[in-house]
């Protein structure tokens, strides 16, 4: 290999480059490249890429068949850094961070750019605002955050989330490059089957608009079914006192219009959110491209910026088909959160629950909770997310006695947080500064449903984290569970990508969300990827919690459709 070498794109696709040192100073020469494919694919040997922007960047590369195994994505790294500083909302560009370098005033990132319907060149290109720097400039940045990573608590961790998250980077760019396998004509018919025929201008398809009907007919006059306000109204109007309109709520109601009336959310949602204008928009030469960005929840877990691939129906992922001779090897990690507990508090107890690829749970209450599976399970969740009132409370007595060193590490984190300190992931992502909420104000904490489901998406913005002490002392206290199974899962996907590659594979990563990979391959290879994703589960609870009897297992499916898998 030849080490580290910065590079930027210069004027008519041409590129600028220089190799570094490990210190981040230049190791040599700057040179002028006409062609910035070119001067990539001439260099197969370099380590690790030091640029500005992955997302600014590398799709570029992939267009002209160029792969990167390694980078150093600059922007990742300066909101890393930001964070941990408690400065976590402050612009993280490339020329943002210059700029407080050489203590100019700092520009203001770009407004985040969506995903555009059917294109990603747009998402890809550099952010308009003067966000570009120059190779010399980069270099400077570059070689201020090294020293900036080694005065941080845990140097050797804070480098490793650094390199994990450029890693994330190049895995986002080469899924939304390869894209979901979609058949639009699978969709096409399971609208048709579930919505009805369409009708003329855009209205309500036929099976919403009889759901309507029927809804109206049961209070005797006419309601909109989808305005949750005028449904509530209508139940008040027939002495039914209903505080929203939420399935868990309206389950618990004895009146006729309950039925049709979950049966039209239901579908109301699949036609607004996947229904036949998604398709349209979202869905081409057989693929569906979302826009994954790693890291855009601040406790690290993944987003998209279109098209709700994070919330896909299961009904709906009949239209998610391999291609011929292809199969879906869909893997889900085991219990995650648990299990990173367990690694990340040390607590021996739990370590040992969790040593094995067995039913976590079954094994938890064969330990504290005589043998009641479901008790052990509301214990550690309620643990993790903060839920001790009522017969949460004496299962967590139960969990404690048994497993006091576990307990007493999220205890500590919401502690910390309700006290306004910040709280940090295992390999040091760091929670936001409570900023900006009023006193009872509880904004960015999901609300549980009772059938344990959130109502939000269960993370906090910046800018968004509530000083009210109890709300933020729920959220660190999951934060550090949450955020470190992010840590974990960013050097899974490192890994499986790296023995994918090294394996000479064809198969490719087109799908992730928070515990759950899919990899579209051909039918020969799908027992060694689901082989690939076993190990690289286990390299990376190693690399990243150390030398612990954890175990990371998967549930792993071999399909030709991704609803087939559960």
């Amino acid at each position: 290999m030849s080490g580290r070498w910065g590079i930027v794109a210069g004027e008519g696709g041409g590129a600028e480059l220089v190799p570094l040192g490990a210190d981040g100073l230049p190791a040599g020469e700057a040179r002028r490249e006409s062609d910035l494919v070119e001067a990539v694919r001439r260099r197969p040997d370099v380590e690790r890429w030091v640029w500005r922007s992955t997302p600014a960047l590398y799709p570029r590369l992939l267009a002209a068949g160029v792969r990167v195994e390694r980078c150093y994505d600059v922007e990742a790294a300066e909101l890393l850094l930001l964070g941990h500083a408690g400065r976590l909302g402050e612009p993280r560009s490339a020329a943002a961070a210059l700029a407080r370098l050489r203590d100019a005033p700092v520009p203001p990132d770009p407004p985040p750019r969506a995903a555009e319907p059917g294109t990603q060149d747009s998402l890809f290109e550099p952010r308009p605002g003067g966000a570009d720097v120059s190779l010399t400039e980069l270099v400077e940045v570059y070689a201020d955050q090294q020293r900036r990573h080694g005065a941080t608590d845990r140097p050797g961790r804070m480098r490793l989330l650094t390199a994990s998250e450029s890693a994330g980077m190049l895995v986002a760019a080469e899924m939304n490059a390869s894209g979901l396998p979609w058949r639009a004509d699978v969709h096409r018919d399971l609208l048709h089957d579930l919505l009805g025929e369409r009708y003329a201008g855009g209205g309500e398809p036929r099976r919403l608009a009889e759901l309507a009907d029927e809804v109206s007919a049961a209070f005797g006059h006419r309601v909109r079914p989808d305005l949750a306000a005028d449904v509530v109204k209508a139940f008040a109007r027939a002495g039914v006192r209903v505080r929203s309109t939420r399935r868990w709520e309206l389950e618990k109601v004895d009146h006729p219009a309950v039925k049709p009336l979950i049966e039209y959310k239901k579908l109301y949602r699949i036609w607004t959110a996947h229904g036949w204008s998604w398709l349209q928009a979202w869905v081409h030469e057989g693929r569906f491209r979302p826009g994954f960005t790693p890291g855009g929840s601040v406790s690290g877990r993944w987003t998209t910026n279109g098209g709700g691939a994070l919330q896909i129906p299961k009904v709906i992922r009949r239209a998610v088909v391999a291609d011929p001779g292809w199969r879906l090897v869909v893997a889900d990690a085991d219990q995650m959160e648990p299990r990173v507990l367990a690694a990340i508090s040390r607590d021996r107890g739990l370590m040992e629950v969790a040593g094995s690829a067995d039913d976590l749970y079954a094994r938890l209450s064969d330990r504290a909770f005589s043998g009641d599976r479901e008790h052990a399970k509301i214990a550690l969740l309620g643990a993790v997310y903060g839920q001790t009132s009522g017969d949460g409370l004496k299962n967590l007595a139960a969990l404690r006695r048994r497993f006091p060193a576990a307990v007493a590490y999220v205890d500590d984190a919401a502690k910390a947080g309700e006290e306004g300190r910040l709280v940090r992931t295992w390999l040091g992502r760091t929670s936001p500064p409570a900023a900006g909420a009023g006193e009872d104000d509880e904004a960015g904490i999901p609300q549980e449903e009772p059938d344990g489901s959130a109502s939000g998406d269960g993370e906090f913005t910046p800018g968004y984290a509530s000083t009210n002490a109890r709300a933020r002392g729920r959220f660190t206290r999951n934060f550090v569970v949450q955020g470190s199974a992010a840590d974990w899962a960013l050097l899974m996907l490192a890994a499986l990508r790296r023995a994918m590659s090294e394996g000479g594979m064809r198969a490719e990563l087109v799908f992730f969300q928070h515990d759950e990979v899919i990899v579209h391959c051909p039918a020969e290879e799908a027992a060694a990827v689901a082989a690939a994703v076993r190990e690289a589960g286990d390299l990376a609870g190693r690399i990243t919690f150390g030398e612990t009897p954890v175990r990371f297992p998967f549930t792993t499916a071999v399909v030709e459709c991704y609803a087939d898998a559960k």
